[in-house]
């Protein structure tokens, strides 16, 4: 996508130098900032603070921050503690774990010194891919938003919800995918972008739509209901962190609320994801790890203060005690379908199947996933 007119990627890897550099989210929508990863610890803070997030960003960066890791240590041991290490920083987002899988895969067989080189070259695999997958996102999903045109005079209105953008993928996004092909091949859109509290995901969305020009609003999260409930909603358009095997969905937390409006309004529930999003080995939404974050996300308040620093404000005392889940899980059966790299298909077992039998297949036999992934769909 663009920035000030000019083509560019979430993260630039630099294999000879052995290092990688991604946008710092944190710094977003206040400024554009770029943090170098040089070591596996640095590469798994990036993912751990939210530097960077979104699902398939951080399963490409836990590829490039294993590769890092291996120019320090490449034997058996090293590469099982830069595995270890990279997993534990987020445990719902399953990209982070597919690409782990994938990246262990490829590298255990080949003797230590080809590691390091291989490493590179897999997870630029695994970036190029994601790449092209978000791209076929986007042209299944505009097929989608081409048939709701006719029932709206004017633009058509779309409602998002945290950030399933280009800032949360290499390039194009997941749910704003679609909304970036429409854009581009003239259709009208406007997007309602829902703040997404407590991290506020949604002003990334709004920056990055402003970017490349699309028209957008920014509302509170708590108005998406009186929206749809006044007509001015067609559809709305999510991601996922992880999608079950029944198709239940785990995404930002506040997504199932939106869900649920949805229904009751009669209007279209799209969740956007690509293959190495699903989970095959997890039955539904209940076998789903719930991230758990720190209370202080909720307690503080972070922006810029008069004199345009950084700061953080405080909305509640240290001592108050405060839930922070990261995620939610909206049953399959709000899902009015699922957008992912090879079509459109429905939020269920056998609409999965039918979408990635070779995925399917290979995981009928395994136990409930605890947090490992074990399938590849979408890894062609």
């Amino acid at each position: 996508m663009k920035i000030d007119g000019i083509p560019t990627r979430t993260l630039r890897p630099h294999p000879r130098e052995g290092v990688l550099d991604l946008i710092d989210q944190t710094r977003l929508p206040h400024a554009l900032h770029w943090v170098r990863a040089a070591t596996l610890g640095e590469a798994a803070h990036a993912i751990r603070a939210m530097q960077v997030r979104g699902a398939p960003l951080i399963g490409v960066t836990a590829a490039y921050g294993l590769a890092i890791g291996l120019l320090a240590d490449a034997s058996d041991a090293g590469l099982d503690h830069a595995l270890v290490t990279l997993g534990a920083t987020r445990p719902t987002a399953v990209n982070l774990h597919w690409a782990l899988a994938r990246m262990a895969a490829r590298l255990a067989p080949l003797p230590p010194g080809e590691r390091p080189a291989a490493a590179w070259v897999e997870a630029a695999a695994i970036e190029e891919e994601d790449v092209a997958q978000n791209r076929a996102i986007g042209e299944h999903g505009l097929a989608l938003l081409r048939a709701l045109k006719p029932r709206r005079k004017g633009p058509l209105q779309l409602m998002t919800h945290c950030n399933a953008g280009w800032l949360a993928t290499a390039d194009w996004g997941t749910a704003l995918a679609p909304i970036y092909a429409a854009f581009d091949a003239g259709l009208p859109v406007h997007v309602w972008v829902s703040e997404t509290r407590p991290r506020n995901q949604g002003l990334l969305t709004a920056w990055e739509l402003m970017q490349h020009g699309v028209s957008h609003t920014l509302i509170a999260d708590n108005a998406a209901g009186l929206l749809m409930g006044e007509g001015r909603v067609d559809a709305v358009l999510v991601g996922a962190d992880r999608i079950a095997a029944n198709g239940d969905v785990a995404n930002k937390v506040g997504t199932y609320l939106k869900a649920l409006a949805s229904c009751d309004n009669g209007l279209p529930f799209y969740v956007a994801a690509p293959g190495s999003t699903l989970d095959f080995a997890c039955p539904d939404g209940r076998a789903i790890p719930i991230e758990e974050r720190e209370g202080d996300e909720f307690r503080l308040v972070r922006g810029l203060d008069h004199r345009g620093t950084p700061s953080a404000l405080r909305q509640l005392p240290e001592e108050e005690a405060v839930g922070n889940p990261a995620f939610d899980v909206t049953p399959a059966r709000l899902v009015t379908a699922l957008i992912t790299e090879r079509g459109v298909g429905a939020a269920s077992a056998a609409g999965l199947a039918a979408l990635y039998p070779e995925a399917d297949r290979c995981n009928k036999d395994l136990p409930p996933s605890s947090g490992a992934v074990r399938n590849a769909g979408g890894a062609q």
